[in-house]
């Protein structure tokens, strides 16, 4: 196995991720086997209990493991199913070192941080290439250099570099390159002194990638090679582009993927992309742009929907279209700052996400009750499909204080309520119903049209409430048909109104398993749908 270590400097959000995601797409295009791993340093086991403000959407793999969202894009690029050992964060790592010392495992030694915390790192992603038959290794480590919540994590990548064989392990250092208004040229000093932060903990850079408006001019990438110690043809540019799906062609316009491949001292096969170009060329000009809303409570922060977004962008590249968002603050409805009305003007559908706890709700639910009675697209996720229930349930099925308990603790008709696995859980950490789940489509629906005639179907989950079984009959009987459920048939995870240009939703979060080769087939659907509107 071949490791590539990718760190980053000067701040965070550079895209680091994307860097890890475009080297595994191209070393994938020309057959090589990946396995992207991402470093967190925080303290959390997982990202599940964060909220998305502090650190964007959850993702959720198909083991159940709630991530960092930069693991939705590895799999969206590579194709590959991430799992639990993909992503170790400091919790998970601290969590296995301490198990071991309470087991005596390190023979009556004290715990350091070296040799025990980085030999647990290395051993961690040396297995983790291992178990999925990599090639080459891709590790991301999150945060900037300096901190020090990542700093005995790459001390571990010092050390895996130092036990290897020469060619075995190199580093890519992202930095910023910003450009002053005042002065208009292309400043290398944060470049400059990151680099140093890096030599200083042992590292040298093979790599390093500069992140800026524009191309790196040659005379900045010449100055970038003297002060870090680089090749000048190491310095590789990555510029602000329109799509994160464009990254890879820009980085093999300084032909990155084969200068690594040269280090690592692999051959240089042939690649194949011209799939994904075509579907980045219609992504990048489409026929034609339709306005599709989101709604939710965490529309300041975009990155707590990215998958959604993602999704939409998938689908539309596969009909030619554009989607423009129009972010609706349903809070700002239930409040009477803004109408629903006024909110959804001119769009030509509307997507209900998940979410939790009761911010916004009533504005979620007035927004799927004006998609109902206006035949407007509507794709309920998650909490989108528990809402629908309640609105269906209120205003068709006359259950006027119909709702979930989650919401209110003994409402009337308890339409939604908790699983019944979930009851008597403590922790919040890890204890939803979580992961990929098979979905078995009743014959003859909407639903099962759209999965082209599938009887079972597989899409991931994350919830601990469920429509109460106790209803169903009566809100079919009033022409909501559950249309997908569980392998028992007790738990509901379609929902379709068939008199309705296109009314679904699901308990699972499809945008989740959506790739730019292969979108979700619920989103592709959902705008065909919306642009006949």
């Amino acid at each position: 196995m071949k490791y590539v270590i990718i760190t980053g400097g000067v701040l965070s959000g550079l895209g680091k991720g994307i860097v890890v995601s475009s080297l595994g797409k191209l070393l994938d295009s020309r057959g090589y086997s990946v396995c992207p791993v991402k470093f967190d340093g925080y303290l959390n086991v997982d990202a599940g209990t964060m909220n998305p403000f502090r650190h964007g959407e959850v993702f959720v793999l198909d083991d159940g493991t709630e991530c960092d969202m930069d693991l939705g894009n590895y799999e969206r690029f590579t194709g590959n199913t991430m799992e639990y050992a993909n992503n170790p964060t400091g919790g998970k790592i601290f969590g296995k070192v301490i198990d071991k010392e309470r087991e005596g495992k390190y023979l009556g030694k004290d715990v350091q941080f070296i040799p025990h915390v980085t030999g647990e790192i290395k051993d961690w992603v040396e297995d983790i290439g291992e178990k999925q038959n990599a090639e080459v290794v891709i590790i991301e480590v999150g945060g900037t250099v300096g901190d020090i919540e990542n700093s005995y994590f790459i001390e571990a990548m010092r050390e895996l570099h130092q036990d290897k064989e020469e060619g075995e392990v190199l580093f890519v250092h992202v930095t910023l390159v910003p450009i002053l208004d005042v002065v208009g040229e292309q400043k290398t000093k944060p470049t400059q002194r990151s680099t140093e932060r890096l030599l200083g903990m042992g590292v040298q850079p093979d790599f390093v990638v500069g992140r800026c408006e524009e191309g790196l001019n040659k005379k900045v990438k010449e100055k970038i090679s003297l002060f870090c110690n680089v090749p000048v043809d190491h310095v590789i540019s990555d510029p602000d582009c329109e799509s994160i799906y464009k990254v890879p062609f820009l980085l093999e316009e300084e032909n990155f993927s084969k200068k690594v491949l040269e280090e690592l001292g692999l051959p240089n096969r042939p690649k194949s992309m011209e799939r994904w170009k075509g579907l980045v060329d219609n992504m990048l000009n489409p026929e034609e742009k339709i306005k599709i809303a989101i709604t939710g409570k965490y529309t300041e922060l975009k990155d707590s929907y990215v998958s959604i977004i993602e999704s939409l962008e998938h689908a539309g590249a596969h009909l030619d279209l554009g989607v423009e968002l129009a972010w609706v603050e349903t809070t700002r409805i239930e409040q009477g700052e803004t109408t629903v009305e006024e909110e959804l003007e001119d769009v030509k559908g509307v997507i209900v996400p998940g979410g939790f706890g009761s911010r916004g709700t009533e504005g979620k639910i007035d927004c799927i009750q004006h998609c109902r009675e206006n035949d407007i697209p509507f794709l309920g996720l998650c909490y989108g499909f528990q809402m629908a229930v309640v609105e269906y349930a209120r205003n068709v099925c006359g259950m006027e204080n119909a709702h979930s308990t989650e919401i209110r603790d003994e409402p009337e008709h308890n339409v939604i309520d908790i699983l019944p696995e979930q009851e008597g859980v403590k922790g919040l950490g890890g204890t939803m119903r979580l992961g990929g789940q098979d979905i078995y489509l009743k014959d003859g629906t909407y639903v099962q049209s759209i999965y082209n005639g599938k009887n079972k179907v597989r899409e991931r989950f994350r919830h601990r409430y469920e429509v109460n079984p106790k209803y169903i009959e009566e809100i079919e009987k009033n022409g909501l048909f559950f249309s997908g459920t569980d392998k028992s048939g007790k738990i509901m995870q379609f929902l379709e109104i068939q008199d309705h240009p296109y009314f679904v939703a699901t308990q699972a979060h499809p945008e989740f398993r959506s790739k730019l080769e292969e979108p979700a087939p619920v989103f592709k659907e959902f705008l065909k749908k919306a642009v006949k509107q």
